[in-house]
């Protein structure tokens, strides 16, 4: 018996009609803001290529060296991928939804929800981690529910594919994978973990990440260092927004549809093999309470539940009387604007005020070339005299991602930072002995204000628009450094 045999047609002309319309959208306003802080960090780390980075693996940043060499170094031209990957997602979502024995009605609605959903908008139009992420949970779930439908065990080889790349791309797909092996083992089918396939898609899995973890274990694992200072930070935040932002992610309006697919499986005596679906994501939700990570990195796994719960909800809406079907679509095209509003550059940048409390994504978007030009005009502060052997010191890579992008054309030389991968790609010669000119705030007890002495502000960066980003705001300074650089840059270096 193949793998679709009893299952639908797969609807390729209405969700084809689709993924158009979503293209031609972010196409369409790509590259109507400019570029986020992480996208200047992802180009720079693209023109170093390596088996890994300091926060994050390399997968994000080939993809970002990929779509500016082909299309520009422009916001147009990187986020062709990111647009491409979101694509990719809906129709990958579509196909779960048939796996659950959806026809044409349904998967065209978890095409569209899918779509016009906030996280999914967000991450279409940028380029981001998250933006593969959620492509390769899609199609980790897809791959492993054809293995507990058909138990076939030739589709581990397949999960073992997307686990390896996911692990290439970000290892929050072991979140992932943990929680779908939680859920095999307590509802089954547990006769997939006795296949002989299961070893051969682990081997392929660690095949693909092994130079990933190599050059973690060269460097010290600096990844569990991030995570644990995300955790140290901003777990007790996470913690507390967690079950909300759960409910917002997608869209208020689709929360109705991804919880109706955690019950489907239990209801329905015909889809018990998708159980270990629905256990997952409590599994994953409560690992990441105790680690204090992100709400957002187990939004991916709402995608696989929304195609899940898609026909119970369209029954539901079939059987009502026609105030509930009106009242369901009025609620639904308020929560799409919504969801459009907030995760497309739809607005004027001065109008972001509202949109930055649900999604501060847009405003790191907005002023970087005039950030430059404030850096610009802070470096022609330096003598003629002392510019030979001055140096600028960014304090987050956003900040140093924009000067080397923006910098050259204003006459300004590459920047260091010890934030991040920056850190590695310095220091700064231990020649240059001039002048450190500051971009951004120094704690008085860090180890920075020991050795970066002396400063004095001279211009302060504020956006031209008004938007309130972490930049706007932003001191610069003139300081003068007390040690080489050589032995200052390991007690300067910021993980987080």
């Amino acid at each position: 018996m193949g793998p679709d045999r009893g299952l639908p047609r797969f609807a390729a002309p209405p969700v084809g009609i689709v993924v158009a319309v979503q293209a031609a959208v972010l196409t369409a306003l790509s590259g109507r803001y400019g570029f986020h802080r992480d996208e200047l960090y992802f180009i720079a780390a693209g023109h170093r290529p390596d088996w890994g980075y300091v926060d994050n693996p390399p997968i994000t940043p080939w993809l970002a060296r990929a779509s500016t060499a082909l299309f520009g170094e422009t916001p147009m031209g990187l986020r062709v991928v990111a647009t491409l990957l979101g694509m990719a997602t809906v129709v990958v979502v579509a196909l779960i939804a048939r796996e659950f024995g959806g026809g044409r009605g349904v998967q065209l609605f978890t095409a569209i929800a899918t779509a016009s959903s906030t996280f999914v908008l967000v991450v279409s139009h940028l380029l981001a981690t998250t933006s593969a992420d959620v492509l390769l949970w899609s199609l980790i779930a897809l791959s492993g529910l054809r293995l507990l439908r058909t138990g076939d065990g030739r589709w581990w080889l397949a999960v073992g594919a997307g686990a390896g790349l996911g692990l290439a791309n970000k290892w929050l797909v072991l979140l992932l994978l943990s929680g779908l092996g939680v859920g095999v083992a307590v509802a089954g089918p547990r006769g997939v973990l006795r296949s002989r396939w299961l070893a051969a898609g682990i081997a392929i899995a660690a095949l693909l990440v092994t130079p990933t973890v190599l050059w973690q274990i060269s460097h010290d694992w600096p990844m569990l260092t991030v995570a644990g200072g995300i955790s140290e930070d901003d777990g007790a935040e996470n913690r507390a927004g967690f079950v909300p932002l759960q409910l917002a992610y997608l869209s208020p309006a689709l929360a109705p549809v991804w919880i109706a697919g955690l019950v489907r499986p239990w209801r329905e005596a015909g889809l018990r093999w998708a159980r270990a679906l629905a256990i997952a994501y409590p599994v994953v939700c409560a690992e990441l309470l105790v680690l204090g990570g992100k709400p957002y990195y187990a939004a991916p796994l709402l995608l696989p539940l929304l195609a899940l719960g898609a026909e119970p909800v369209l029954r539901w809406l079939k059987r009502g009387r026609a105030p509930r079907r009106v009242l369901s679509g009025a609620a639904a095209a308020v929560c799409a604007a919504v969801s459009v509003l907030a995760g497309l550059p739809v607005l004027p940048p001065s109008a972001l005020g509202p949109v930055l409390a649900v999604n501060q994504d847009a405003g790191e978007q907005v002023g970087w070339p005039e950030f430059a030009d404030s850096v610009a005009g802070a470096w022609a502060r330096i003598p003629d005299g002392e510019r030979d052997t001055a140096v600028i010191l960014a304090g987050n890579y956003g900040e140093a991602g924009a000067i080397e992008r923006y910098g050259p054309e204003r006459g300004l030389p590459r920047p260091y930072s010890p934030h991040m991968s920056y850190a590695d790609w310095g220091p700064p010669p231990d020649r240059l002995v001039g002048p450190v000119l500051l971009v951004g705030r120094t704690d008085p007890a860090s180890p920075a204000a020991r050795l970066i002495t002396g400063c004095r502000t001279v211009a302060k960066h504020h956006n031209a628009d008004g938007v309130d980003n972490e930049e706007n705001g932003v001191p610069l300074s003139l300081c003068t450094l007390t040690r080489p650089w050589s032995q200052a840059w390991p007690r300067l270096r910021r993980f987080y």
